[in-house]
């Protein structure tokens, strides 16, 4: 005989604290982006969570005739090259850490893992003196490269717990069939560590894209600035017009929120690797 099906009783507190909180974050989103299809008397004269009685273009006008699209490519620029020198360094790093059981490779994760304690604020001024000291200074590689060095431990620290999951089986095997470490990384661990690549690859994204300490320090010129930093020096001339303020914000999110919709898909299973040991 079954067993009658016994009801669940509905979460009602839960579902009213997550309605609550997807609130939060959608109100924001949407006055930012329907204030941003309307003119500064618009926004002073009616209900600001209400669509423009007649929206217009011209704030993402103003926002474009005013050098966006340079600090764009800088921002892709300096964005792109600091992920792929991450991705590169730091798969290698997570696969010599896995694979030998050294007492340096023990080592050297532990060193690597110190830089999740050490701010990017109490290294600026010696930061700052090594770039000058080479060189770089006003130049976009002055901002790849300490922007990768800083994303390095928790790059590390992702891929070596998704690295750590893969059967040890699959090591040998491909060891026993003559392969040697560059094959069993290229056609091994990457292929499975797909989850995880991508997931470092969006949050390094991430990091750099919205960056403004090193962009504020190591450049000045108007020519290599990238888009937070343009983003404050376009506040302070078009402050009053807050429309284009907040055009500007939306324009520079698309990028990053692109690759967030791409890849969200394999954000969990990356990020929640081994952890779960």
């Amino acid at each position: 005989m079954a067993r009658p099906h016994k009801l669940e009783r509905p979460n009602v507190m839960g579902a009213a604290f997550a309605w609550l909180w997807l609130a939060i974050i959608v109100l924001p989103i949407y006055y930012m982006v329907i204030t941003s299809f309307g003119t500064q008397g618009d926004y002073y004269a009616s209900n600001p969570f209400l669509p423009p009685a007649d929206p217009t273009v011209a704030a993402y006008r103003t926002v474009l005739e005013n050098d966006f699209l340079r600090y764009l490519g800088n921002s892709l620029v300096v964005t792109g090259g600091a992920v792929g020198l991450l991705l590169i360094v730091c798969t290698a790093a997570s696969y010599f850490v896995v694979r030998s059981r050294s007492w340096a490779s023990r080592r050297f994760l532990q060193l690597v893992l110190l830089g999740l304690a050490i701010p990017a604020q109490a290294t600026i001024v010696p930061l700052y003196w090594m770039i000058t000291k080479m060189g770089l200074y006003d130049h976009l590689i002055a901002l790849v490269l300490p922007a990768a060095a800083f994303e390095v431990p928790i790059t590390v620290l992702i891929l070596t717990n998704f690295m750590r999951d893969i059967p040890k089986e699959l090591f040998e095997s491909m060891t026993v069939d003559g392969a040697g470490d560059m094959k069993i990384l290229m056609r091994l661990v990457l292929p499975l560590a797909k989850p995880a690549v991508i997931t470092v690859g969006i949050y390094d994204a991430l990091q750099v894209w919205n960056g403004f300490l090193f962009p504020l320090v190591l450049t000045g010129r108007p020519q290599v600035r990238v888009l937070p930093y343009s983003l404050f020096e376009f506040q302070a001339s078009h402050g009053i017009d807050t429309p284009a303020v907040l055009a500007s914000v939306v324009l520079s999110a698309l990028p990053i929120l692109a690759a967030y919709i791409v890849g969200r898909r394999y954000l969990v299973a990356g990020l929640t690797a081994g952890f779960g040991k």
